[in-house]
């Protein structure tokens, strides 16, 4: 037996609670960030994160679509990045303890409490994704500024341009902290040994704490050039300052002398 898990990030965020309240399924587990749901016909999964990301198990194209046509009306931002993975989970009696793979997981069994770990990760996995994009986006424009710093010794871009450039490396930085839980190891592995070595598996094939690592010294970078970039614009603006004082003295003693 096999299953097959997709997970998309299909917007900045949910509004979980409102999409609770009018989702007509009563959730199989969750809380103000998440939510599991479990269909007994054709075995299927779904898992809904308020990051934006959808977790699809066992279900099919016509599914998907529908459930996706209806989250929309619950997202903030939809991205349009085709940001997807896909998973396979085998079931196989004669194992003894799950054998995380690139592709696919193997287990001898499968409960809701496995599935959940399963999901989860990749769940994680593409938002890292997400935020790895966003990361690269931010640096990409500051290398063009500092080209400009290298061959001609200053930077064409207004305050007004700086300012938002400011803004939108604050925005996603932002949105990664308040996201930090996604790391988070869930209830559930604590006292349960087999979901625990899964757990730490499947982080492991996704370097999920590795992307995270390097995902934080990326928006470091980002954070220094924006440092660099607005002490230049201080010193640009200072000389503005300065050449204006000067040129009013300068009016101030034609007028005086002009009078007398």
């Amino acid at each position: 037996m096999e299953i097959k898990i997709e997970a998309i990030q299909l917007a900045e965020s949910f509004n979980i609670k409102k999409f609770r309240a009018d989702f007509q399924i009563e959730v199989h587990s969750g809380s103000t960030t998440e939510l599991f749901y479990t269909f007994s016909e054709k075995n299927r999964f779904l898992y809904v994160f308020d990051y934006g990301v959808i977790v699809f198990a066992n279900f099919d194209v016509v599914g998907k679509s529908e459930f996706v046509n209806f989250i929309k009306n619950y997202a903030t931002s939809v991205i349009d990045l085709n940001l997807s993975e896909e998973y396979r989970i085998e079931i196989n009696n004669e194992i003894d303890k799950p054998i995380v793979k690139n592709n696919f997981v193997s287990v001898s069994k499968i409960d809701s409490s496995m599935m959940r770990i399963i999901m989860l990760n990749i769940g994680q996995s593409v938002a890292l994704d997400y935020y790895e994009n966003l990361t690269d986006d931010l640096i990409s424009s500051s290398k063009h500024y500092i080209l400009q710093l290298e061959k001609q010794g200053k930077i064409s871009i207004s305050k007004t341009n700086l300012l938002k450039y400011i803004g939108k490396v604050l925005n996603v930085k932002n949105s990664i902290i308040d996201n930090l839980y996604i790391l988070d190891d869930p209830n559930l592995v604590w006292d349960n040994e087999e979901l625990n070595l899964l757990n730490r598996n499947l982080k492991a094939n996704f370097d999920i704490n590795t992307r995270f690592k390097d995902l934080d010294y990326r928006l470091q970078i980002v954070e220094d050039n924006l440092t660099l970039f607005t002490d230049v614009l201080n010193v640009r603006e200072s000389s503005k300052l300065e050449w204006l004082i000067v040129i009013l003295i300068f009016i101030e003693i034609v007028i005086s002398l002009t009078l007398r």
